[in-house]
């Protein structure tokens, strides 16, 4: 039976993701809100908003989960050459509503976004609490492309990207997972399938052994220079 959670009671727990819908693949709970709190437990435990306007706030946690481990990133040849060629400027965390502003924009083929602005508003909440980060690609001072996600401990918790010129989301990456070796994180959260990370080295995990990775490293401490600007 599927759970409704109060929007009133951000600490009504959620209900095991083992116990989540076959199909759709997932689905753990309906309703709630999106405060920080809220937020903050769900990714703990492995689950993630996601839904369409005019639906439900949904929260998912899909069986396998898409994962990579940053000491296993596979970049392409051309990936690591054009990263080589210094040709943008990297940053953390100097334009987080950018970010997820770019991020919200309908794309080609997806005129809606599942990034409202309820979502945008909670993020940002999130990075004014430490817990939301950015990762940001420009050129000539122009955003042109960049990530965000959530931090917990040693996971990241990937969310969206974007790129405004061509391959600035897959440096943006590139970048991220630099920065992700070097303060010892060992997970990055995928969430669904998707080709080009299954070819950058990602792979799907049983639920069960993505929920307890999260569960060792989310509690790990997190590097005291992570997710300081620091350009290459």
């Amino acid at each position: 039976m599927l759970t409704y959670l109060d929007p009133n009671f951000s600490k009504q727990p959620f209900p095991d993701v083992h116990n989540a819908l076959k199909n759709p693949n997932g689905l753990v709970a309906v309703g709630g809100c999106l405060s920080p709190e809220r937020l903050i437990n769900a990714y703990k435990q492995g689950i993630f908003p996601w839904f369409n306007p005019g639906d439900p706030l949904l929260w998912w946690s899909p069986d396998p989960r898409l994962s990579l481990f940053p000491s296993q990133f596979k970049p392409s040849k051309s990936l690591q050459r054009l990263f080589k060629k210094n040709k943008f400027t990297l940053t953390v965390n100097q334009f987080f509503p950018e970010v997820i502003q770019a991020c919200a924009r309908p794309r080609k083929n997806q005129p809606e976004t599942w990034i409202s602005p309820e979502m945008i508003s909670a993020y940002k909440s999130l990075h004014n609490k430490g817990f939301a980060h950015s990762v940001e690609v420009s050129r000539n001072n122009t955003l042109v492309g960049g990530l965000y996600g959530v931090s917990i401990g040693q996971v990241f918790f990937g969310e969206s990207m974007f790129h405004i010129e061509s391959n600035a989301s897959k440096i943006a990456f590139y970048y991220l997972i630099m920065k992700l070796r070097e303060w010892d994180y060992h997970l990055i959260d995928c969430q669904v399938k998707s080709d080009h990370l299954m070819n950058w080295g990602a792979k799907e995990l049983p639920r069960s052994e993505f929920i307890a990775l999260v569960n060792q490293y989310c509690v790990k401490s997190t590097a005291l220079a992570a997710w300081k600007n620091n350009s290459p």
